[in-house]
């Protein structure tokens, strides 16, 4: 019978591992993005579409086989799992043009997002306790927002090497931790 000093033993060593092993692929991918950010990305995209084309077939599936759903819920999930799947083999096609495309969209997204968070935290000013501060931050946002939706991709790879930076650090510290939790 294993008692309360082994059970927490065992809890502190699967922690230590925790921290050890998830810093090592935290700052295995880090590098990754800083010493190949294109052929990174192009990964990240290709498992991404690989996604798309598996989760497609099992809307598709879901449509098709279901007995529950009637009408236009099977047809809707037959055509969201075919556009789906089309979108990742269009993706797989040209994986390099689709990773630009995909980053550019997100840059986009990413872009709005910001304009809208600072919109919002210029709406709630007046409810702060810290309106100064509410206020910098509104005003940054929708600067960076706006910077980033005139030059997407620039913007992207931006954010994709500062990725980089932090996987890497945090990568090290976890490491660190790791090798020196003590309960």
């Amino acid at each position: 019978m294993a008692t309360a000093e082994d059970i927490a033993g065992r809890f502190v060593r699967s922690l230590r591992t925790s921290f050890i092993v998830g810093g090592i692929l935290t700052l295995i991918l880090g590098l990754l993005i800083l010493i190949w950010p294109g052929r990174t990305a192009q990964v990240l995209t290709g498992i991404i579409a690989a996604y798309a084309i598996i989760a497609g077939i099992v809307y598709a599936a879901l449509g098709i086989l279901s007995r529950t759903k009637r009408g236009w819920a099977r047809v809707g999930h037959v055509a969201l799992g075919l556009f789906f799947v089309v979108v990742g083999i269009v993706a797989f096609a040209n994986l390099a043009a689709f990773t630009v495309s995909f980053a550019v969209f997100l840059g986009v997204l990413v872009g709005i997002m910001w304009i809208v968070e600072g919109a919002v935290s210029l709406s709630v000013v007046s409810e702060s306790s810290s309106r100064g501060w509410t206020i910098a931050f509104a005003i940054l946002s929708i600067i960076a927002g706006v910077m980033l939706l005139f030059t997407p991709l620039w913007g992207v790879f931006v954010l994709w090497w500062l990725l980089g930076i932090s996987a890497v650090a945090l990568g090290i510290v976890n490491i660190i931790r790791g090798l020196s939790f003590r309960p």
